[in-house]
């Protein structure tokens, strides 16, 4: 842990003494300053506590490879990781994983009825399968598949939209297929019962 805090210590330094890049991408950020001090996140920027580290490994590496192509992913994260060792990914994503992640308790409590059942049951005739299949009973992610238990309503829906738009986060993820079968109230039920989830 005092590993972890020195790197972040130094990212922060780094960070606030790096120019931007030539081609006007973003400077290099502390992982605190979008993520958070507890890295339970903000509204854009999701927690990364509790996080599955192979999930975050992959998304780390996703960034590098400038797999990941959403709007913030570009602006931010492609220059973010650029030059972090597989040594740093790999410490960074077992320190967050260790934190205890709280809910952001963020979306609409009287849409979470229909967001826990989409959630368990998928939506058949859309040929939307559970999110529980993959994602655990309690949305708490299994190896690289992300925990969504929590996090915040704005970052999931956000997310949900951007891949039905064709933006993608990993190569070879089934979610901008699965996420293009989802009309908006789907999307808004969901991303209100996830940030109950505990």
């Amino acid at each position: 842990m005092k590993r972890i805090g020195l790197k972040l210590a130094i990212l922060a330094m780094v960070a606030s003494t790096v120019p931007a890049a030539a081609d006007d991408r973003a400077a290099v950020r502390n992982c605190t300053w979008c993520h958070g001090a507890e890295a339970q996140g903000y509204t854009v920027a999701p927690r990364l506590a509790g996080q599955r580290p192979q999930y975050i490994m992959s998304q780390i590496q996703s960034f590098h490879e400038h797999t990941r192509d959403n709007p913030f992913s570009r602006q931010y994260m492609w220059n973010a990781v650029a030059t972090l060792s597989q040594y740093d990914v790999r410490d960074l994503a077992n320190y967050f994983a260790s934190i205890r992640p709280k809910p952001a308790n963020d979306g609409d409590s009287a849409l979470a009825a229909k967001g826990k059942r989409i959630f368990m049951q998928g939506i058949p005739e859309a040929n939307v399968v559970s999110c529980y299949a993959c994602h655990g009973p309690d949305g708490e992610g299994v190896r690289d598949i992300p925990r969504l238990g929590g996090l915040a309503y704005f970052y999931v829906k956000g997310r949900l939209e951007q891949w039905g738009q064709g933006y993608h986060s990993t190569a070879g993820s089934p979610m901008p297929l699965v996420a293009s079968h989802l009309g908006p109230e789907e999307i808004e039920a969901l991303a209100s019962y996830l940030s109950f989830v505990r």
